[in-house]
């Protein structure tokens, strides 16, 4: 082409979460049976939403509104009911004109990002969430800006880091914080956001909080949302009902404007998403009107309660299968549902395997291995022993090598299964 065609982020466009398919698609033409582990899709994993969600959905069908557009920032009702929402609780309060629907948070993330000036950065955790950390590199066109989660420590944000990193990063203008956080599954408490907000105030930047997994907490510390902590710091949190209802095919997803009058740079900021938006003239207008109908429906905080003993029930599984394997660091997830393993520093290499009796799948797996990131091999060697798809933790932005998995399987007997594998191919192939 007469001219360079490529954007100047293209190549941080990474998103091992799905590329990990690549791999597992071409093993499985080699005659391995899959077991997905790689992705947060609840339905996918046999998490069937109770007869009246689907009900109330299916009612919405046969009303005319809901084949229709919508208003560009949202349906009215139902910014309505979720102001309302936020405003129950201790803290910021937002107006429905503060609340703004996209397709999905992946939508909305492409937004926050892509309309931000290419010199303002922002500092996400590490290990990151590909979605975050990939958009964000992208708009910037280099690698993306991290902080440490301490896998000592819980996966705990390393609050001094992020002080260092704001202090001394003049282009830094914003936080971000996943609270439950993907991949480890760690609920950060009042203390710790209130001291990353208090940084925040202190050199001026503004916080996001993806809050996607906001309402599924089982660590014993109640649900936190960043209304509740924030202070004066303007803010953004990133909310949806792909993990709640569970509806992942629904690309719903909305943000919520904390604090848009602090600041005038902010709050024009946040109008070029409103105005971007309006080129896409609205978001699906069927799930949004399902948002006031299920959220709002007095079985709903029941529904949410028992989603969570459930995935603390999987939790406390995890923590038993895995408690005393000397290779690893197994911290307890506290929400969302996935768990992170960490091997220990220095122990993985390039030498080790898991036996594959298949002379084919063992030479394909043997040829894929070749120069990758140490715990990726391990991944793709699991994937050609037992079919178990999990992600790299290399492939989050992280220098600690590990993988994630998730705690969505709704089959008693074959999640056992998945652990029990996961468990001896960690320790057969450390020793082999």
């Amino acid at each position: 082409m007469r001219r360079n065609l490529l954007h100047v982020g293209a190549a941080n466009l990474k998103y091992e979460i799905r590329e990990i398919t690549t791999v597992a698609h071409e093993l499985e033409r080699l005659g391995v049976e899959l077991t997905w582990e790689n992705i947060g899709d609840p339905v996918q994993k046999g998490e069937i939403p109770p007869p009246w969600i689907r009900d109330t959905i299916s009612d919405l069908v046969d009303e005319a509104p809901s084949w229709a557009y919508c208003d560009t920032q949202g349906v009215p009702e139902t910014r309505e009911f979720l102001s309302e929402e936020v405003n129950r609780r201790d803290g910021v309060r937002v107006s429905p004109d503060e609340i703004m629907f996209f397709n999905g948070l992946g939508d909305a993330v492409a937004k926050v990002y892509g309309f931000l000036n290419r010199e303002a950065r922002i500092l996400g955790p590490s290990p990151a969430y590909s979605t975050h950390s990939s958009a964000e590199a992208a708009h910037s066109g280099y690698s993306h800006v991290t902080y440490d989660l301490d896998p000592y420590n819980g996966w705990m944000p390393d609050v001094d880091d992020i002080r260092r990193n704001v202090q001394y990063n003049d282009s830094i203008a914003g936080i971000l914080l996943l609270t439950p956080d993907n991949p480890t599954g760690a609920v950060y408490p009042r203390e710790i956001v209130e001291k990353i907000a208090a940084i925040a105030h202190e050199y001026d930047v503004f916080l996001i909080a993806d809050e996607i997994y906001a309402n599924i907490v089982y660590n014993g510390t109640g649900r936190l949302h960043m209304s509740e902590w924030i202070g004066d710091v303007p803010g953004i949190a990133m909310r949806g009902v792909s993990k709640e209802f569970p509806w992942p095919g629904a690309r719903c997803g909305w943000l919520e404007i904390l604090n848009k009058d602090k600041d005038s740079n902010f709050a024009h900021y946040v109008d070029s998403l409103l105005a971007a938006k309006r080129l896409e003239v609205s978001s699906t207008t069927l799930p949004q009107m399902s948002i006031p109908r299920i959220m709002g429906d007095p079985r709903y905080p029941e529904h949410l309660d028992a989603r969570a003993k459930q995935f603390s029930q999987r939790a406390d599984e995890t923590s038993e299968v895995f408690a005393g394997c000397e290779h690893i660091i197994a911290n307890k997830p506290g929400g969302a549902f996935y768990y992170t393993i960490m091997f220990k520093d220095g122990l993985l290499d390039d030498s080790q395997s898991l036996p594959i009796e298949n002379p084919k799948i063992r030479e394909a797996v043997e040829r894929m291995t070749k120069g990758v990131e140490p715990d990726k091999r391990f991944v793709y060697y699991l994937m050609a022993a037992t079919g178990i798809v999990v992600v790299p933790l290399s492939g989050f932005q992280c220098a600690h090598h590990g993988f994630r998995a998730t705690l969505l399987e709704a089959d008693d007997k074959k999640r056992a299964w998945i652990h029990k594998s996961i468990r001896e191919a960690i320790d057969q192939y450390v020793t082999s």
